[in-house]
């Protein structure tokens, strides 16, 4: 018998038997298969689609044990990194039809499948344009954004997230960053990489929460949440 469970973040699902259970979202468009997960029709309660924590470093951080998602139903998400759209799709079912993500991707060949998901899922906003320059999309982004999350392969990652964030957030906002080692440099020891940039954010006012190694589902991967908590951002 397939069961289907609250996680304890608002949106995030538990399906599966007592066996084993996997991450999943409520499909915000019923029978929709995004990247070829699995999706299990439950009556009464709607389309699920699996989450798989090996093809989303925000499901990775949930299965590590990560202890605030703030993305939830009713969020602006301000997306930086969105790829071909596979955790967009997600994030898209948890804020649902209240929420909003805007989907900021650099690449126009890798944005064609977020362009597609784009025109099935209202409350995607795709912005082709580079993550590094703000103020460019700056009009395209409507109000203020409760978390900006940030899985780019870039040097100067932190200094990305912070820039967009006083762009387009203030007090109390969260950001939600992946950092990946390697694309910041390529010989150095990783923790080394990982304290310089978690010191980079706290130097420039954002409270770092907490930080979580995604090994071995991504490897040289850190996931790190952290929270605007001064006026100076």
């Amino acid at each position: 018998m397939t069961i289907v469970e609250n996680h304890r973040f608002p949106g995030v699902f538990r399906i599966g038997d007592k066996a084993k259970s996997s991450l999943a979202t409520r499909s915000v468009v019923p029978g929709q298969s995004v990247y070829g997960e699995k999706v299990l029709t439950i009556e009464e309660k709607g389309d699920f689609r699996i989450w798989n924590p090996r093809r989303s470093k925000l499901a990775a951080a949930i299965q590590k044990g990560v202890g605030e998602m703030p993305i939830q139903p009713g969020s602006r998400v301000l997306y930086l990194g969105a790829a071909s759209g596979t955790t967009v799709s997600h994030c898209s079912d948890i804020v649902g039809p209240q929420g909003v993500i805007y989907a900021v991707e650099f690449s126009a060949r890798t944005a064609r499948g977020l362009l597609q998901l784009a025109e099935s899922r209202s409350n995607i906003v795709p912005i082709i344009e580079d993550a590094r320059h703000p103020t460019k999309y700056a009009p395209f982004v409507a109000g203020p954004i409760d978390v900006v999350y940030q899985d780019i392969a870039q040097p100067h990652q932190a200094r990305i997230l912070i820039d967009n964030i006083r762009v387009f957030c203030g007090f109390g906002a969260w950001g939600l960053i992946a950092i990946k080692a390697r694309s910041i440099d390529s010989a150095a020891p990783i923790d080394e990489i990982y304290s310089s940039e978690i010191a980079t954010l706290d130097d420039q006012g954002l409270e770092v929460i907490e930080n979580v190694t995604l090994d071995p589902l991504e490897k040289d991967h850190r996931f790190v949440v952290c929270r605007v908590t001064e006026d100076q951002m």
